[in-house]
């Protein structure tokens, strides 16, 4: 009598190999993780935003898509000459507001004779209409708080910024980012100065 069909241990496994498995789960987390980082990328750095108003021309035109980097101000402050992103008084209703910093906390700022003084000091950017013809709530000196920035636009007799009461001392808790390029329109296309 033959041997039956029975039990046998002498069959052949398959052998699966470990290494396409292995393979397989590196390319996985490979695509995860570039995912990942472009995610992060784009949240921190590419948040686009439309300029409202003429406040910032000529460096920024109105309509202008610009470029935010949310990131940069947990690692530090907004110095002179930032281009930043906020919501006068932390309104969440209000749309996006895009002004130059000229005074930091600890400064006193002051309009004179249509110019603009830091610390006594004239202040000049040398972008846009430096002369303005309202000085607002800064023709008397004001001294900027901690986390407090005096902001204007660029376009300065045309531009709703800190010398508005409505507006006032941004502080830092309601600034969104830093507004660092233009990429759209074309003719404009590039770092903001």
């Amino acid at each position: 009598m033959g041997r039956g069909r029975g039990l046998s241990f002498n069959r052949k496994r398959k052998v699966i190999q470990t290494s396409v498995i292995q393979n397989a789960f590196l390319w996985v987390g490979e695509c995860l993780l570039a995912f990942a980082i472009g995610c992060v990328l784009v949240y921190y750095f590419m948040t686009s935003l439309t300029c409202v108003g003429q406040a910032m021309e000529p460096t920024v035109e109105s309509g202008a898509q610009v470029l935010v980097n949310r990131f940069i101000y947990t690692l530090g402050s907004p110095k002179p000459g930032d281009v930043v992103v906020f919501k006068p008084n932390g309104n969440a209703n209000a749309h996006f507001y895009m002004r130059r910093v000229v005074g930091v906390p600890g400064d006193t700022v002051q309009i004179r004779d249509g110019f603009i003084y830091v610390n006594g000091e004239l202040f000049e950017t040398g972008t846009g209409s430096e002369q303005m013809d309202y000085p607002g709530v800064a023709e008397e000196e004001i001294f900027l708080e901690k986390d407090e920035y005096f902001v204007l636009g660029d376009n300065r007799n045309a531009s709703e910024d800190s010398r508005n009461a409505d507006i006032g001392n941004v502080k830092k808790q309601d600034i969104y980012g830093l507004a660092w390029f233009v990429r759209y329109p074309w003719d404009n296309f590039g770092m903001i100065p």
